[in-house]
């Protein structure tokens, strides 16, 4: 059946006499007589008269009211599962694209840094053969000839002062041709000899070659920039929030009937839901009438949502000896005019048996009498009173007696 509020036309708000009205409008517009030229009004017709009869009925209205409320949260909750699962599919794309160019602009990085290591080894390799040949030996062989004249050998040291003495003795043959004075006397060439040895510790250090430094080797692959980790780390974050866990369904709510018994004896009851499962619950102390339980994942089973909550609402089914207020029972005692006058002695039933009560002299309708402890447990252990109200009734005949008294205390004349 299509809504109810949209065949008549009127808000959900609307009175019983707005809809009243609303149906009587349309059923005199629709009706098969003034449309005999339409094979779908008399289907139209019936659809405006049952719902009219829908509601007009309180009960059925709320119903009403109530599954349609359940069914727009539902859809809204569906709605926005899927817009936060577009938007979180739309986020994984764009991490997905970040990443792909991260792992790109990483790969020409270090396609980067392996060329620029390729070109430094190639000007090594071409400054090397470059090189002299004494040079080259010398950085080769440099630091081991150092170590093995230190080592005592002597043999290189040796080898550099025999070339120092040839040299000088040379030098001295080519002075002594070329000059016309006399030959130096044995006290210089001592002086030269002398000088020419100590020459020696000098050309002995000029001599030594001190080794090259070692090339600095070529730095590892710089990793990812931190800011880069940073947004990876965000992006990952922000996808984790935006994926929405699982929803939980709506409460489905329904009314139970219980007796008065069952609550005073706390018996386990049951009801009925919409999907003709059968539910047990406990009553327990502290429910009376208009008592909300909730029962956790007895509620709407939906797909992709988490199952929700069943609340019951207990409606206590009307007892006709005794009416319920609160954890309070109260029951109706009639009186005689003599008793309510005079006081005497009645029986009142309880819901544990006839128990006696004492009627006071000079009883009225409006005052009440408490027996204590035979209402509903309370949730403390305690339990709720029985409150008996007194109402004073006349014989079920007429009495000469009774009329002339009141006749008298009225107009104080004796008929």
């Amino acid at each position: 059946m299509r809504d109810p509020y949209s065949l008549l036309g009127v808000k959900r708000d609307a009175g019983a006499d707005e809809i009243k009205a609303a149906w009587r409008s349309k059923a005199k517009s629709l009706h098969p007589d003034h449309n005999q030229d339409d094979p779908l009004a008399a289907k139209r017709f019936s659809e405006v008269g049952q719902a009219y009869d829908l509601l007009k009925d309180p009960e059925r209205r709320r119903r009403f009211d109530q599954s349609f409320d359940t069914q727009q949260t539902i859809m809204q909750q569906r709605e926005a599962a899927r817009q936060a699962e577009e938007r979180a599919k739309a986020a994984r794309a764009r991490a997905e694209a970040v990443m792909e160019e991260l792992a790109r602009a990483n790969a020409q990085r270090a396609q980067a840094q392996a060329q620029q290591q390729a070109q430094q080894q190639a000007q090594q390799q071409a400054g090397a053969a470059s090189e002299p040949a004494e040079d080259m030996v010398e950085r080769i062989f440099g630091s081991g000839a150092q170590r093995a004249a230190a080592g005592g050998g002597g043999s290189y040291r040796a080898q550099q002062q025999s070339s120092a003495r040839k040299g000088q003795n040379s030098a001295n043959q080519q002075a002594g041709q070329q000059s016309s004075g006399p030959k130096p006397n044995t006290q210089q060439q001592s002086q030269a000899s002398s000088g020419a040895k100590a020459a020696d510790p000098s050309q002995d250090q000029a001599n030594k070659v001190e080794p090259e430094e070692k090339p600095e080797a070529p730095k590892p692959a710089t990793p990812l920039p931190l800011q880069a980790l940073e947004l990876i780390s965000t992006l990952v974050r922000r996808i984790r929030g935006e994926v929405p866990p699982p929803e939980k369904a709506p409460d489905l709510t329904v009314t139970a009937s219980v007796s008065l018994e069952d609550l005073l004896e706390l018996k386990p009851s049951q009801v009925t839901l919409s999907d003709e499962r059968e539910v047990w619950f406990a009553l327990e102390p502290g429910m009376s009438d208009g008592h909300v339980l909730r029962l956790k994942g007895q509620g709407l089973r939906l797909p992709n949502m988490q199952r929700g909550d069943l609340v019951i609402t207990l409606q206590v089914r009307k007892d006709n000896r005794f009416r319920l207020e609160e954890f309070d029972l109260h029951t109706v005692l009639p009186i005689k005019l003599e008793d309510a006058v005079l006081g005497g002695e009645a029986e009142v039933e309880t819901p544990g048996g006839i128990v006696p009560v004492s009627i006071p002299a000079w009883t009225g309708s409006d005052q009440t009498a408490r027996l204590e402890g035979l209402g509903l447990q309370k949730e403390d252990g305690s339990r709720g009173d029985l409150v008996v109200e007194f109402r004073v009734l006349l014989w079920e005949k007429p009495d000469d007696k009774v009329i002339d008294l009141m006749r008298h205390m009225r107009y104080g004349l004796f008929v």
